[in-house]
């Protein structure tokens, strides 16, 4: 069967919305994807307050801006669908929106942008509210791009992607295929960037020119959300409401909270890695793990990830441009098209729940 689905993005790095039509093709079980137009499209200032700002909101406030949400989302996609001449053939819109509550303790989790809306401005049907399934019946609700990276993505040990936070994704040693969300990572970074004028730290270049501040790392390694076992996840306030308060306590320059809060990543990523495979050793062949999101172009970064993981075997794999940028949308296609199939798309093994589940709100569109 063939899928041609328009997949949405918007990260909690708040970079801009990803939007990609990808052509999805299962075989017996086999999965194949190929990208036939992507884009990236950033945010005014009006939209980055609106988002950066919706947990302050009163209710009402808050559902207005779910509903104008959704409406710029069909919007946008229909400037992309009349951009692309895609006219006529894109079977369906897979939509992830934009996360603002997440608090799977209490069985709650939130993300912007009205599924009906989309489906409304557009007149294609439209999955959305990809979470709260999983979130209902007792799971983390994330991460939920394991799924797609085990279909899309094989031939890797591990699968690490660095967005506004950082999350990886492995199989243990007893076959279940696990995740989690690791740390804060562009969240953090594009923040300390701002202070010297720059939207983020490009290649690395500001941190390389830092010195790591010791007492710095070691209050940041030492936050208790590290300690504690999977299935986790991270709400974007974790970025915005500890780790930031934390490091602007240290009067040091920024290049240097830059290049400790880069080491903070790598330290923390080579602990997942030891989370997921206590007994790891360095083997022949080498482990692969592969790098997406908008942190895999810092190239600093990446190397201070290579230099940690290299002392356990792995070797870090950074893939095309394209399957950096938009590995999150595609997937969200792909969690859509299962969704359409009505099969499994939340894995609990990752997320914790008490069971797999299909995930996703159906909205018809025209008739």
């Amino acid at each position: 069967m063939v899928y041609k689905v328009i997949g949405l993005m918007s990260g909690s790095s708040l970079d801009g919305l990803d939007i990609v039509f990808a052509e999805l093709t299962e075989v017996r079980g086999q999965w194949t994807y190929n990208i036939l137009a992507a884009d990236c499209l950033p945010y005014s200032p009006e939209w980055l307050n609106k988002l950066s700002t919706a947990t302050s909101l009163s209710a009402q406030d808050y559902l207005l801006l779910h509903s104008a949400y959704g409406h710029y989302l069909g919007e946008q996609v229909n400037t992309f669908i009349h951009q692309h001449q895609l006219d006529h053939q894109v079977h369906f819109i897979a939509s992830h929106g934009h996360t603002t509550f997440h608090m799977p303790a209490q069985q709650m989790t939130a993300q912007l942008g009205d599924g009906a809306a989309i489906s409304a401005k557009t007149g294609l049907p439209v999955i959305s509210d990809l979470r709260a399934m999983d979130v209902a019946l007792g799971g983390q609700g994330a991460p939920i791009v394991p799924v797609g990276e085990k279909l899309l993505l094989p031939g890797f040990a591990y699968w690490l992607n660095l967005g506004g936070i950082a999350n990886i994704s492995s199989e243990t040693a007893t076959g279940d295929f696990v995740a989690f969300d690791v740390c804060p990572a562009n969240r953090v970074l594009n923040a300390l960037a701002s202070q010297l004028g720059r939207e983020y730290d490009e290649n690395g270049a500001l941190a390389a020119g830092g010195i790591v501040d010791e007492a710095l790392l070691a209050r940041l390694n030492a936050l208790e959300y590290y300690a504690a076992p999977y299935p986790k996840s991270l709400a974007n306030e974790f970025g915005t409401a500890t780790v930031l308060p934390l490091v602007r306590e240290f009067s040091i320059s920024v290049q240097g909270k830059l290049r400790t809060y880069a080491e903070h990543i790598a330290q923390q990523v080579y602990e997942a890695v030891l989370k997921i495979h206590p007994g790891i050793t360095p083997s022949t062949p080498a482990k692969k793990l592969l790098v997406t999101g908008g942190g895999a172009f810092n190239t600093f970064l990446i190397q201070r990830i290579h230099d940690k993981l290299e002392q356990l075997g792995i070797d870090v794999v950074v893939p095309d441009a394209q399957t950096v940028a938009y590995k999150e949308a595609i997937i969200m296609a792909l969690i859509g098209a299962l969704r359409w199939r009505q099969e499994d798309n939340v894995l609990s093994s990752v997320t914790g729940a008490s069971r797999n589940s299909i995930g996703g709100a159906l909205w018809m569109g025209e008739s």
